[in-house]
Parts: structure tokens; sequence; C-alpha cells
């Protein structure tokens, strides 16, 4: 039969609690990989582009080198040379590439020594250097290329004895790289908060004052050039800074997801035997990892990949299971059961806050991460989080691998820690809408959200290539533990599309992907008369009214927005049931059937009568968990497809 599963567009509307589905704009189809060999050595961490050379810059954490890679033909990428990092002190940790000049981030020989930015041209040759704060982790060109901004973390020696301070470094003048020097850098620390603190804000290091406790982390630059977000994992925090000035203007607390609300849930143990997204009385630290800025209405947003992360040194571990602690008996009557392995006894949680009395025992849970993405205006307000959407997915995705980690296939491996980990993120414009690429670290794999409008994010797609027929430790060709995101436009691209490519650290692989809407530089594609055509912007409101389809023939949506804009399915993910409603159509009427990933008809019910926009109730008890498309055929003719996740 015709696999109605991989020719239907993924559109639903989802209840409140998580963002809805939209018709397909960017279809992702992996292309090609580039693969160091080197497997579990963070051999692909972090990479950059230079669209003129058409090379790849890839910090190899294997050796603490840069790669430069041939990126001319994206479906096979080679290695031209490295850039070797011995002369110059430690390893590198992230680099950027801007108007032909590559800077990389080179911690100390010793982490707790400042460390350095060095610059090159694209060929890999020096160009010069300034010294920044201790282990600059991070670091960004500003988008009019005037200022590279670099997050300096400051990590305490792993016997905690030396503790360096956090520092934000901003570099001028790096148009100049030639007469570039050290009056040139500006390094911003917290040192004026010392004495007062800022409420809310964790600063917990043994014997460490606030500036010492704050570690920086990513940097997320605003489209104007003007302000800086950078993220405080460990601290749960957010600094701005105030680009022109030179200053940071204030540090704000990011504040607790509660997993006890509807919405919110997630798996928190490795040893219940079953998926289990539940309420929990714990409260989630967002501690993100990756920002990146975009604009909404004139406005800027704030997006975050809440990855969590515990301190762990040799004098100092953070986190502990829950069942080590003594839970206050007022506030967890149920504290015998809540302790048991099935439920949250294997849950780390932090050691550093909770007991809140001062008594001894914990009063308050507090887990490491919050298994989401967020979006936050620029007063640092929550303005959506995607609640538990991910693990959502990713358990009808892959319901016997689920919460595996990135060096084993073993089912809810990481539910006891911080779950898929999502950590890195990327934006991409694409036909006037903002879509968001998020990295899943454990399971792998990338989700698509479209995030045009950062209070309702729409759910686009989940894809993974990794292969769990294959033992990690044999890992090739699969891709494991996504740690960086590139968007390369069309028109900068080597072969003239929109490309995504994934830094897989665990692996060591780079796994490259074009997005099927991308005809090139400022054209579409569409399917008119059973042929592909690459068209002008201008001129799609006019094929799709002659009966064209947006995509190319062989792309996976074939149902213009118009249509599929009427279908709406709640909740999903679905338990027992799906409410299914039509919206704004003159049939009210017609056939639905549920078909399988293997493109198998599970359920077919004829003759549904949508009449006065009612919902439709339709039954899923019969249906095992899964990922399955939703096909309602109208009387009409007409077709429209979603997909809908089902959880037991």
């Amino acid at each position: 039969m015709r696999n109605i599963f991989k020719n239907a567009v993924l559109i639903a509307s989802l209840c409140a609690a998580g963002p809805s589905f939209a018709q397909q704009p960017v279809d992702l189809r992996f292309i090609g990989r580039y693969y160091t060999g080197s497997f579990d050595q963070g051999a692909t961490e972090i990479a950059c582009y230079d669209p003129v050379s058409q090379r790849l810059f890839s910090v190899n954490g294997s050796n603490g080198n840069i790669d430069i890679i041939n990126l001319s033909d994206p479906s096979t990428p080679s290695l031209i040379s490295s850039i070797s990092m011995t002369s110059f002190g430690g390893k590198a940790n992230s680099v950027d590439f801007k108007n032909g000049t590559l800077a990389a981030a080179v911690e100390g020989l010793v982490k707790t020594d400042n460390g350095k930015v060095i610059f090159f041209d694209a060929n890999g040759n020096y160009m010069n250097q300034v010294t920044v704060g201790a282990l600059p982790d991070m670091l960004t060109f500003t988008p009019n290329g005037s200022k590279l901004v670099v997050a300096c973390e400051g990590e305490p020696s792993a016997d905690y004895t030396i503790d360096p301070i956090g520092v934000i470094a901003v570099i001028d003048s790096v148009q100049q790289i030639a007469t570039l020097n050290q009056t040139h850098v500006t390094l911003l620390d917290f040192s004026a908060y010392n004495t007062t603190g800022v409420s809310g804000v964790r600063a917990y290091g043994p014997n460490a004052n606030f500036a010492q406790d704050m570690e920086p982390e990513y940097v997320a630059v605003s489209k104007n050039s003007q302000k800086a977000w950078v993220t405080l994992q460990e601290n749960n925090a957010m600094a701005e800074v105030n680009l022109a000035t030179k200053r940071i203007v204030r540090v704000w607390p990011l504040g607790f997801k509660d997993h006890n609300v509807a919405g919110n849930g997630m798996d928190a143990s490795d040893r219940s035997g079953s998926v289990l997204i539940n309420t929990w009385p714990v409260k989630g630290m967002y501690q993100p990892d990756a920002a990146v800025s975009y604009n909404y209405l004139g406005q800027p947003f704030i997006v975050t990949a809440n990855e969590g992360d515990a301190r762990e040194y040799t004098t100092f571990v953070e986190a502990a299971r829950m069942n080590s602690i003594t839970l206050d008996s007022v506030t967890f009557p149920n504290r015998a059961t809540l302790r048991t392995d099935a439920q949250l006894g294997r849950l780390n949680i932090s050691k550093s806050m909770g007991d809140t009395d001062g008594d001894g025992d914990y009063d308050e849970l507090y887990s490491f991460g919050a298994r989401s993405f967020s979006i936050w205006n620029a007063a640092g307000q929550l303005v959506f989080d995607s609640g538990d959407m991910i693990e959502q997915y990713t358990a009808a995705m892959y319901p016997t691998r689920f919460n595996a980690s990135n060096s084993n296939n073993t089912f809810k491996n990481r539910s006891d820690d911080k779950g898929p980990e999502p950590e890195g993120l990327t934006l991409a414009r694409i036909l006037g809408r903002t879509y968001l690429f998020l990295g899943l670290e454990r399971i792998g794999g990338v989700m698509i959200f479209d995030i045009t409008d950062p209070y309702a994010p729409v759910f686009v797609d989940y894809i993974n290539t990794r292969d769990f027929a294959i033992t990690p430790a044999a890992a090739y060709p699969a891709d494991l533990g996504p740690e960086g995101l590139l968007f390369i436009q069309a028109a900068e691209s080597p072969n003239g599309k929109n490309l995504l490519l994934v830094s897989n650290e665990i692996s060591g692989s780079i796994s490259i992907y074009e997005t099927d809407y991308s005809c090139g530089n400022l054209l579409v594609s569409v399917c008119n008369n059973g042929v592909t055509e690459c068209i002008n912007q201008t001129q799609l409101t006019n094929y799709l009214a002659s009966g064209a389809t947006l995509g190319s023939c062989s792309s996976s949506a074939r149902v213009s927005e118009e249509q599929v804009s009427m279908l709406s399915l709640a909740p999903n993910p679905a338990g027992d049931y799906i409410n299914v409603r039509m919206l704004n159509s003159e049939t009210k009427s017609g056939r639905l059937m549920v078909i399988d990933i293997a493109g198998r008809v599970v359920k077919e019910i004829q003759g549904l009568d949508f009449s006065a926009n009612q919902n439709q109730r339709v039954s899923l008890t019969d249906m095992n968990a899964g990922l399955y498309q939703v096909v309602l055929m109208q009387s009409d003719g007409t077709m429209h497809s979603t997909k809908v996740a089902v959880s037991r």
C-alpha cells in the first residue's frame, strides 16, 4: 500500500499544556556525515563555517585542536588539516567565524589559569591573540561583527582549593585583528555583588564569594548587537550585559519548574520497569546550557536549552540520590513510598538546597535541569516552557529505548538523572518563520519547533539518525551525543540549500541535513503537476491557488496551509482517547484513519460528523504506545493529516 504516514503533513493542535503542531515547513533530510573515527573523546563538539572558503572549523576535544573540514560538497565532507593548540596553552573549547576571521577560545595549561582567544585566518594561519578569564568555554561574534563576547566559566580546581572568578570578556575592534591588543579587552565579573548577593541566585560553592561562584556558560546576543544574555548554568541564573557600555546590567534567578503540575511531569526512575512520566513533588532547576536570542514584534526573546548540571569535585559533590537523604515528615507524609526505587528514590537531587528550616531534613526537593526548552522575554520573565513534551515524544518514538544514554542503549538509563538533556540549539529563519532546532544530548536527535510566536511554539518534527541496533562503542555510522548545532542559510551554503549541522561529541561525527523546502537563495520548492519547481516567494500564493503544493514532489508535505489549519487534535500526546475537530470547513463529514509508523491502517471510522464544529471523541484504548498518523478524508476528497503520540 502507499505509505500515507510518509506522505502526510504534521499538523495538529495540542492541549494548553504544550506546543501545537503545524505544517512542516522544514523537512530535514540527512545528506552526509563527517566522521573522525574517535569514540567518546569529544572529537566533534562545536563547529563554525566560512561561506567564502566553504570550510567548516570543528573543535576536536580528543586532542584539543581545531579541524578544518572541506564542506564544498556537504554529502562528502573531508578533513583538510588541523590547527594545533600546543603552542597556545591548553585545548580549544569553542570557535566562531566571521568576516574572514576564526576566533578560538583556548583554556590555559592549568584550567584555573587565564585562557586566551586566538585568531586565525581561513587557512589556519595565526593572526593574533588576547588573554581573557579562566576557562573560556564559549564565544560568539556579535551580528554586526564589531565585538566578540566570551563566557569564561572559571571552574574551580578538582579539590576546590582554587576557584577563579567567572568572567564575561568583551573584545572590541575584532574587525582589525592585526592591531588588536589587550586594551581592546574588557573583563566583566560579578564582584559588585559580593556583599549583597542576588536573591534567588544560587551561590553555594565551598568558601566561594559571589564572583567566584558565578560560572558563565553560554552567550546569546541581541540582533542589534547592543545586548548579550549569558547563562549561569550551575547558578540557575542569567546575566544581562550592555555591550555598548560594557557593563553587567543585572543578574536574575530563573526560578524553578514545578514538576508537581500537570504537563510538567517527568520520568524520575531508572528502576520503575516502564515509562512513568508522572507529576512529582520536585522542583526542577532550569540550569540552561545553550541560549539564543531572536525578535518577535520588535522585542527580543531568549531561548534556552535546559540541560542541568551538578557540581562534582573530589571535595564537593552536590548531587545525591533522594533515598540517601532524610525527608521532612510533615511536608512528605508519603515519604516511605516516595523513597522507593520505582518512584523518587533513585532521582539525583541537590544537597545544597531544600532544608528550608535548617533542622537537618529536607522540606523541598530540587533536581537538575528542566528536561525542556524555555523562552524568556527581555525582562527575564518565562513566557513559555515545553513542559514534559520532550519525554512524551521520545517515549512515543522509542518506547523500548526511552531515556537511553549516548553511551548505551539501556532503557530509562537517564531517567534518574536529567532525562534527555536538551543541551544545544540554534535558530533559523525560513520562509518568514523562526524555527528552533534542539539537540537532545542523551537519547540523541534533533527536535524542531516553530517559535515565531514565543507565546505559542509549534512542534514540527523530531529526527534521530542514531541506530539502536548498533552498540554505542561501535557507533559508526550512528550519531551520538549532540553538542553543538549550526544552521547555514541557503545564501551562504555550498550547495545553495539550507543546511543543519549537528556535532555529536560521543560518536565523533557531524551529521549534515538539508531543508527540503529550500531551492537556493530566496527560492521556494513546489510540486506543480508532478514536477518540482523552484519559484520566487512572491509567486507562491498563485502557485498554491492553482493546485501546486509546498515542497518538492518527494516531500513529506502535501497539504496547503489553508487546508491543514482546519484540523485540531487534543490532547496530544494522547492517552485513552483523542478529540478530533474540524475548523472553518464547509464540508462537515469524513472518514478517519489512524496509521502506524509502518504505514498500516490500525483504526478506521466512517462518517464522522463535524457539523457545528463539535469535537468527535475517538477511543485509543486498543492502540499501543507510539507515534501515529491521523488522516481525515473529507467527503469532498480533501485530505488532512496529523501526527499523534499515544502514551501508556
